[in-house]
């Protein structure tokens, strides 16, 4: 069977003709068409420029690694940084994080991040990893104490009885979960840990199968003013001596604050873990520093303002001149205290 020949008659090149046409006068519709484009719409295809804002926010931002959703050191950074908000001028990201040991790697290492809350025993961890570490971060804030609470079953009368018994320490990221294996190696106890809700620990200890539950936080502990406990059931002191003078501050436990489970007049010996904000120790002058500074200078200068109604409470026990154990106070700190004496020595300052 003979191929197909195009028909070559004049019928025959209509087609053609037409698609020939069609095809020609198409081009200069189109090449009109970008030529008739205005301005502005081509700008919208162009990489986007450097701006003037973009620069002026970015040039006094600052970073600051708070800590998990739920714990009180988010909220503190919250509130920080809605009271320094000036604009351009400075602006604080809070950053949530998974607790205080990655708030000191964010400070060490992600780009962004200028300022963190740690809780100060944390700096014990990277001794060996890194070496110079007190010299990198320095404080502005000893924000609030967090107060060690080793609460126990009525058979156990002293630290050596938890000796392999079973202990909770919260869940992992807390503040129990990471001081309290530290403050019990410290103290030479080798006991089983458990790290679960302490609401569910407390549940078993009073079935007998976890013998004591350890919460470091800021008193009074709502779990304890409002739970009921068979006679018996009490918190154990722990003296502060030299072995916690690196990172630790002496507290007490007192019948004002647990009336159900301390008798009045009484008291019982505690540590206390200091939760302050830090900052990277950026070379004086430099451009990061200079942030640093203006945020110091911003949050000392309205701390009044935190402690009004509608901020947490722990700021109206905030005392500026507060030292950190282990570190060294940030020199913007230390030169805004030295110019306003007063604030140095009031506490409710």
């Amino acid at each position: 069977m003979s191929a197909a020949v195009p028909p070559t008659g004049r019928d025959g090149l209509r087609p053609l003709l037409v698609l020939a046409m069609l095809v020609l006068t198409s081009v200069p519709l189109f090449g009109a068409g970008v030529q008739a484009q205005p301005a502005a719409s081509r700008q919208l295809r162009r990489e986007p420029q450097p701006e003037k804002p973009q620069v002026t926010m970015n040039a006094w931002t600052i970073g600051l690694a708070g800590g998990l959703l739920e714990g009180a050191p988010i909220r503190l950074a919250a509130e920080m940084a809605r009271v320094v908000d000036d604009g351009d001028k400075l602006h604080v990201l809070p950053v949530v994080t998974r607790g205080p040991t990655e708030n000191v790697n964010s400070l060490l290492y992600l780009r962004g991040i200028d300022a963190a809350i740690i809780n100060s025993d944390v700096l014990d961890e990277y001794k060996s990893q890194v070496p110079d570490i007190q010299q990198r971060l320095a404080y502005v804030l000893n924000l609030f104490p967090s107060e060690l609470h080793i609460f126990v079953r009525p058979e156990v009368q002293s630290l050596n009885d938890l000796v392999g018994k079973k202990v909770n320490f919260n869940n992992l990221g807390t503040a129990a979960a990471y001081s309290g294996p530290l403050i019990f190696s410290r103290l030479g106890l080798d006991v089983e840990k458990t790290f679960i809700p302490h609401q569910v620990a407390l549940e078993q200890m009073r079935k007998g199968e976890m013998a004591a539950v350890v919460f470091i936080t800021s008193k009074p502990v709502d779990a304890f003013v409002r739970g009921r406990w068979e006679p018996g059931f009490k918190f154990l002191p722990v003296p502060y001596d030299k072995k916690f003078e690196d990172f630790y501050l002496p507290a007490s436990l007192d019948a004002a604050e647990y009336p159900n489970l301390i008798k009045p007049g009484d008291h019982i010996a505690t540590i206390a873990v200091p939760t302050a904000l830090v900052a990277f120790n950026f070379p004086v002058k430099s451009n990061r520093y200079e942030r640093l500074a203006r945020f110091v200078e911003s949050l000392f200068s309205r701390v009044d303002k935190l402690q009004q109604p509608g901020f947490d409470q722990k700021w109206k026990t905030i005392n500026l001149a507060a030292t950190v154990p282990g570190l060294t106070r940030f020199p913007a700190a230390q030169a805004w205290l030295d110019r306003e004496p007063r604030a140095a020595t009031n506490p409710s300052q």
